[in-house]
């Protein structure tokens, strides 16, 4: 039996793609900018697995917009008040944001 090799057609990136990859890069800007933060955070650990189950979903073929909302919203509640990670919030929030947008 001979073996064929089936080229498979280029895929373009679908919308749904580029925010799962804006996601995906937003929580590693704020991973990075609280692993550099060199205060003690109470609720350090909170905001860290938050991180996770953002970057999990952002891996998922369909997240969940209400998953990701209460996600983002634990991180703010967490680090929001840290106004050294301010911009990795903000950019945070505008990738989870996107998932939600009419057409999103």
């Amino acid at each position: 039996m001979r073996s064929r090799t089936v080229q498979q057609p280029a895929v373009e990136r679908s919308e749904g793609d580029r925010r799962a990859v804006e996601l995906r890069e937003a929580v590693a800007q704020l991973q990075r900018e609280l692993e550099e933060y060199p205060a003690d955070l109470r609720d350090r650990g909170v905001a860290e697995e938050a991180l996770g189950k953002l970057d999990a979903a952002a891996r998922e073929r369909e997240p969940s917009v209400p998953k990701l909302q209460r996600s983002l919203l634990l991180i703010a509640a967490t680090v929001g008040s840290v106004s050294a990670l301010t911009a990795g919030l903000h950019a945070l929030r505008a990738a989870v944001d996107r998932f939600s947008a009419p057409g999103g």
